[in-house]
């Protein structure tokens, strides 16, 4: 037996850890993890913004949520956000979960009604991370 400390795992290893783990898990709910992406696109195909996440056990979770610096302040985070829980709720989701940090976004999802549930501090000796929370429906 050894203890193996990397930055460069086997991605085998990875699958067999996060395989293990839903097995675990599957004994008290259901191992059924579905992708949502979310993009607003130019005539030409370009992304100029967009989320991704994935709900499971009747929540949403944004995992990134981008917009171009041009576009910011032009409604598209908010209408991507949107959108992502309107199909959540479709879904069966009861709420949606993300973090962001202090230097992101966080009054801009609180004014779309996500709270605060949780926050950690010193990130970079200077930055907070901050769970929030919004209910769906």
């Amino acid at each position: 037996m050894k203890l193996e400390i990397t930055n460069d795992p086997r991605v085998e290893d990875d699958d067999y850890i996060i395989g293990k783990t839903r097995e675990y898990n599957s004994k008290y709910v259901p191992n059924e993890f579905e992708l949502l992406s979310v993009f607003y696109k130019t005539k030409d195909g370009e992304v100029i913004a967009g989320l991704t996440g994935k709900t499971f056990w009747d929540w949403l979770h944004v995992d990134y949520l981008w917009v171009s610096e041009p576009r910011r302040g032009d409604g598209l985070g908010s209408k991507v956000m949107l959108a992502a829980e309107k199909e959540a709720i479709e879904r069966g989701c009861v709420g949606s979960t993300l973090d962001t940090f202090s230097f992101q976004a966080l009054e801009f999802y609180k004014s779309l009604d996500y709270s605060i549930v949780g926050t950690l501090s010193g990130y970079m000796g200077k930055y907070e991370r901050y769970f929030l929370q919004k209910r769906l429906g």
